[in-house]
């Protein structure tokens, strides 16, 4: 029995992964299930799934997970904190991590869990993006599995499923939505508000990966996720605007050939992969029907109107520090533009001023890395209440 602990639970990701794991109760089980601090979400998907520990990061709701836990008559073990799920997803408690918490709160448990050697079905990609080199590492050097969840990595994943594969790689090719504004100018993004960024017209995300999709930021991201997931540089990773999000990404080799995979737009496909892999298990997802859907189209991303995309490469060929900056920055900028403080096209400036301000280290260590992350932080806050002020 396949025993799964899932992080982020009560997220798009966490939800997706759960129903792929109750197709398969001979095989798999939930038996973690962590959130930030949505305990009443929390306590109703462990009264369904059962697990033998649930943990919430909000200390300030423990109470009311262990008196939830109780009242319903579950035996699941109540925790709390970061080192309470570090020792659960490196412990005897699952053999298989669904890593799904949003930003870089996810870090640390995705390293514990790399370093304990587990099966890491990857979603957090701050952890790639902030700490590519030491999480890969880990995992090499403890025998870990990363599968990533993100469907671009997946489907690369797929196409290039052993050492041959990699030998003959010419290219690899990301494909993007393009998000809700795809098509628009920049002087037509100015005026954008958070509730027609996070309106994304193909997935069904939290509000930070959805702005993240609108800006391009997280194509970029994903840009630098491949660099480290499949050894690739930057000038051999290309991004493809393709609307329709059927075509999950593209991989070119030395011989003319071009693999891709396809498939319905839902997390549960690339989910399954990674639970079952090299085998193939129902995801509940339906069969592509290309007739159905007609015309695929494709086109180049717009980098003047969505420059966090060239950021991203940018901070990519700086390398060291670079990256953790730019995923601090555009946390803090998000965070500011979906509270109303900064406008859509603050979100690319306040990265783009802390890139400058920053300059990339070497980054050797983890302590490094946080500390990037912490003076990234610290500077695009101070600058967006200069905005703030100014305005």
């Amino acid at each position: 029995m396949q025993r799964v602990a899932v992080l982020g639970a009560t997220g798009s990701i966490g939800c997706s992964a759960l129903d792929v794991i109750a197709r398969h109760p001979q095989r798999m089980r939930a038996s973690v299930l962590a959130a930030g601090s949505q305990v009443d979400a929390l306590l109703a998907l462990c009264r369904t799934h059962r697990p033998d520990h649930a943990v919430i990061a909000d200390g300030a709701k423990f109470a009311a997970l262990r008196d939830g836990l109780r009242e319903a008559g579950l035996p699941t073990q109540a925790h709390t904190g970061e080192d309470a799920l570090d020792a659960l997803v490196a412990g005897d408690a699952c053999d298989t991590v669904v890593a799904a918490i949003v930003g870089a709160a996810g870090l640390r448990s995705t390293l514990a869990a790399a370093q304990a050697g587990k099966r890491l079905l990857l979603a957090n990609k701050e952890s790639l993006v902030l700490a590519g080199e030491l999480l890969t590492r880990a995992a090499h050097a403890a025998g870990a599995t990363i599968v990533p969840i993100d469907s671009e990595h997946n489907a690369i994943f797929q196409c290039l499923p052993d050492a041959a594969a990699h030998a003959g790689l010419a290219r690899i090719c990301l494909t993007a939505s393009g998000g809700p504004f795809r098509g628009r100018t920049r002087a037509q993004l100015a005026d954008v508000t958070p509730a027609q960024a996070v309106a994304h017209p193909k997935w069904s995300m939290g509000p930070k990966i959805s702005v993240d999709s609108a800006t391009l930021m997280n194509k970029g991201l994903e840009v630098i996720e491949a660099h480290h997931l499949f050894g690739v540089d930057a000038s051999r990773i290309d991004v493809l605007v393709h609307p329709q999000s059927l075509v999950h990404s593209l991989v070119h080799f030395v011989d003319g050939s071009t693999l891709a995979q396809l498939g319905l737009p839902d997390m549960r496909t690339a989910l399954a992969v990674g639970l079952a892999w090299p085998e193939r298990v129902a995801s509940g997802v339906g069969t592509l029907d290309l007739l159905q859907h007609g015309t695929l189209e494709f086109e180049a991303p717009d980098r003047a109107a969505f420059p966090c995309l060239g950021l991203a490469y940018s901070a990519l060929e700086a390398g060291g520090t670079a990256p953790a900056i730019l995923n601090a920055a555009n946390e803090v900028a998000v965070s500011a533009f979906l509270q109303g403080r900064v406008g859509f096209l603050g979100i690319p400036a306040l990265v783009e001023d802390t890139l400058a301000a920053l300059p990339a280290t070497p980054a050797g260590t983890l302590d490094i890395l946080r500390e990037a992350d912490r003076a990234a932080r610290e500077h695009a806050g101070r600058a967006i209440v200069r905005i703030h002020d100014r305005d």
